[in-house]
């Protein structure tokens, strides 16, 4: 399949700088899969357009401030480091080693040695271009997180303009949801930053039950298909844990005939690229790995039947992914999405990670 076939234009002024005022402000296009239609709603408006009974699966990860600047102990330069989220059950060491990717005014040397701005030195041990190369911080993991919360700035995407430097309070708030917990993603499960503590009490009263895994996102979410072959391209693999009372609560789902909601696409990869296929949802027990499901027309879904999503990147894995769920086991959803993205962009929706929402049902 043709990566052309996930183009669109977006006009620059449509990528969102900030977020709204308010989180549940946004605005929100509802596709309707069977019907081909949508229609123009907001965010608040959730409680009405969902039904009772619906499930929504949220999320929980927490952003760490991955993005750390330092210095070249050669010659000076500056260089930045983006962290990549930690693989799960990663042994403690008295140094700690992380994958990153890595930005620089020159060619770096395996076993060359940095000064992190403001705390320990690094070392350059591996070079994987893309995948992330590796280094090691001459501190012990504990002293690391410390160091990284303090001095660390928000990892927001590169279509967000900021000048470098220390983040604002501002973006440190809203680039996380309000109900992150456990700290591991280097960017955020975006959809979910729309939720507010009202919001999710008003979905409670309307009988709109929610539960909650993690999937630790990585930087590899915003990354462009390059290869001109859709097959050829590959998504990074992303850890993710989902607890036994979530899982239980999906089998109750699915039995009794109600839909499950993916809040997010991290949320729907950690659905499908881990509880798939559906019988295992027979004995309800946790789940834990990491996944690097790639999703593009034609996928058959087995365990999502809506999801809630912001608005995607031209040509990404992302849109391939929305693409797919919006004609499971089929490639027609392509043309349907086109279709209801230059109605997004007619209209002025906002895109991105603070941008607008989109719910396909």
């Amino acid at each position: 399949m043709q990566t052309s076939l996930f183009d669109f234009h977006l006009p620059e002024q449509l990528v969102a700088q900030e977020p709204l005022p308010d989180r549940d402000a946004s605005r929100l296009l509802v596709l309707d899969r069977a019907s081909r239609q949508w229609s123009d709603r907001a965010v608040r408006d959730l409680p009405a357009v969902l039904r009772a009974g619906d499930l929504l699966v949220l999320n929980n990860t927490r952003v760490i401030p991955a993005r750390l600047r330092a210095t070249r102990d050669s010659s000076g330069g500056k260089v930045e480091f983006l962290l990549l989220p930690p693989l799960p059950d990663a042994p403690a060491q008295e140094r700690t080693r992380r994958r990153v990717l890595t930005k620089s005014g020159g060619k770096l040397k395996v076993a060359e040695s940095f000064t992190l701005i403001g705390g320990p030195k690094a070392t350059l041990l591996e070079r994987h271009g893309e995948a992330g190369d590796v280094i090691e911080i001459h501190a012990p993991e504990a002293e690391f997180n410390a160091f990284m919360l303090e001095h660390g700035e928000v990892p927001l995407p590169p279509y967000i303009r900021r000048e470098a430097g220390p983040s604002s309070p501002a973006d440190r708030q809203r680039y996380q949801t309000v109900f992150a917990q456990t700290p591991g993603a280097v960017a955020a499960p975006t959809a979910g930053l729309h939720f507010t503590e009202t919001l999710l009490a008003e979905l409670q009263k309307k009988g709109i039950e929610r539960c909650e895994l993690t999937l630790h996102v990585g930087p590899g979410t915003f990354r462009p298909v390059k290869a001109d072959v859709v097959e050829e391209h590959f998504v990074d693999a992303e850890p993710f844990y989902i607890p036994e009372a979530t899982v239980a609560a999906i089998a109750r789902a699915k039995k009794e005939g109600r839909r499950v909601i993916a809040v997010g696409t991290t949320s729907l990869r950690a659905l499908e690229g881990g509880l798939a296929p559906a019988a295992i949802l027979d004995a309800p027990r946790a789940f834990s790995g990491a996944t690097n499901l790639f999703v593009h027309p034609p996928y058959t879904f087995q365990i999502a039947d809506g999801i809630l999503t912001n608005f995607h990147i031209p040509k990404s894995s992302l849109l391939m992914l929305i693409c797919a769920f919006a004609a499971p086991g089929n490639t027609d959803g392509i043309e349907f999405i086109q279709r209801a993205y230059q109605h997004a962009v007619a209209s002025g929706y906002r895109f991105y990670s603070y941008g607008d929402a989109c719910l396909i049902v």
